[in-house]
């Protein structure tokens, strides 16, 4: 793997890249598999074919269709079942009829998708 804003070889474990400091998977200037330089904002790479992955896409959805969807339908998941995390909307739906606090978890999914620090992780509930 490389860094995408400098094009520096990487581990696949790391957390950011020791020679520019950028966190792994953003950036836009090189290929993350061949190290390759990129136009910025390509989704694929030219030279080797391989298509980029985009930091905090939300899945490939608008950031506002995904923060509207939250703020109605976050108490019973409806987000989390559109951008794949299955794990996250079966547990809102259970706390939303068991306790009532689906809505508030979902208070919190709705601030993190305004500020861009909604991350997604299918394998995780929080």
């Amino acid at each position: 793997m490389y860094c995408k804003n400098c094009g520096e070889m990487m581990n696949d474990n790391q957390a950011i890249c020791v020679k520019c400091g950028v966190k792994t998977g953003e950036g836009s200037n090189f290929c993350q598999n061949c190290g390759n330089p990129m136009n910025p904002g390509a989704d694929i790479c030219l030279a080797c074919g391989v298509a980029q992955k985009k930091a905090g896409n939300l899945a490939g959805h608008d950031k506002i269709t995904m923060a509207l969807l939250c703020f109605f339908l976050g108490g019973i998941g409806v987000h989390n079942f559109m951008m794949g995390e299955s794990k996250k909307g079966i547990f809102k739906i259970v706390m939303s009829l068991c306790f009532g606090i689906g809505a508030i978890l979902a208070l919190i999914d709705f601030v993190r998708i305004l500020t861009d620090k909604y991350e997604i992780n299918p394998d995780k509930l929080f």
